[in-house]
């Protein structure tokens, strides 16, 4: 953990987050994984049909769950939840990082005929 609060200055603040567009060309290449933490209630209400739903909270017992090859893109609906799960997985070993804009800015970017640009 020490190692990963030394990286918490802003020069490193490209390294803990990933933009939508950027997000969707490393998704549509297989690159990366996008895991939704949102609570159970919420992805009933609100469904996102690809990716991984592992609540943040329920994330310490479903790390296995998770590739190890790829990145990790975590998200929720803004970046509150999914910067907090980023940053208890980087302490795990992972490559990961937080959608900017959350899952909220991810819908706006795919809404229309745009959602036919992720490789379901």
């Amino acid at each position: 953990m020490n190692e990963l609060a030394r990286k918490i200055v802003p020069s490193e603040m490209n390294n803990m987050r990933i933009e939508i567009e950027d997000f969707v060309s490393l998704y549509n290449e297989g690159k990366c994984e996008l895991v939704d933490v949102r609570v159970p209630f919420e992805t009933a209400v609100w469904q996102v049909n690809f990716g991984l739903k592992i609540p943040a909270n329920e994330l310490p017992e479903r790390l296995n769950e998770l590739p190890k090859d790829k990145l990790i893109v975590v998200a929720c609906p803004k970046t509150d939840r999914s910067n907090m799960a980023r940053t208890y997985l980087a302490s795990e070993g992972f490559e990961v990082k937080y959608l900017v804009g959350g899952l909220l800015g991810l819908m706006d970017a795919l809404k229309g005929g745009k959602a036919k640009g992720i490789k379901l």
